[in-house]
């Protein structure tokens, strides 16, 4: 079983980060804590995550900075951010988050129910990624073979497990796209649609070699 999602929450405030672990605690994913964009940066340089929760204001490196930070990495610049701040921040807030590459934004306090749909699709992404970057891998393995006739009965057998985790993640999209659907959130159209591109791809290179 493939390890689970994690999803880094950076806060400043001990009580947000037990508020947004309560909120998420019936997704299938793990919390990692961070108490500063500094802390936020260290726990980026070992771990993968999902997804960044990241409050925007924070003493010393605020949210900005601290994303652009981790937009500046190549391992960590396509980790989505989604940013959190109270009701009475500056109005160019949400502007600047988007421009720092956010892919939404939430004012405190926000409805819990939408922030795990947000979460759950965004995990579902990730996974799907993952999945699909492994069917990849077997992939290329299956085309770098140059098989002959006589193959061995084992290689001979990739193809139709391949094929039947292909259409299981084409199954899958389908339920991802219908969510996504449902949340009316825009911000998750760039990453499905990247995602549909992935698994095309894949597709047409399995049908190459049937």
């Amino acid at each position: 079983m493939p390890d689970r999602a994690k999803i880094l929450l950076v806060d400043d405030r001990e009580e947000n980060l037990i508020a947004l672990e309560a909120i998420l605690s019936s997704l299938d994913l793990i919390p990692v804590r961070a108490k500063s964009g500094e802390e936020a940066l260290k726990a980026l340089l070992g771990t993968e995550f999902a997804l960044i929760l990241l409050d925007v204001r924070m003493p010393g490196m605020d949210g900005f900075e601290t994303a652009a930070h981790i937009k500046r990495r190549e391992r960590t610049r396509n980790i989505p951010i989604i940013f959190l701040t109270v009701v009475d921040s500056a109005p160019d807030y949400a502007f600047r988050s988007y421009a720092a590459g956010a892919v939404d934004y939430l004012t405190k306090p926000f409805d819990p129910w939408v922030l795990r749909a947000k979460v759950a699709v965004f995990v579902e992404l990730y996974n799907m990624n993952r999945r699909l970057a492994e069917q990849a891998a077997m992939l290329r393995e299956r085309v770098g073979a140059e098989l002959p006739a006589g193959e061995p009965a084992d290689q001979a057998a990739v193809l139709p497990e391949l094929s039947r985790r292909l259409t299981a993640a084409e199954e899958e999209l389908v339920r991802v796209v219908e969510l996504v659907r449902k949340s009316g959130d825009p911000g998750l159209a760039g990453p499905v649609a990247s995602l549909s591109g992935r698994l095309d791809h894949l597709r047409a290179g399995f049908d190459a070699l049937t």
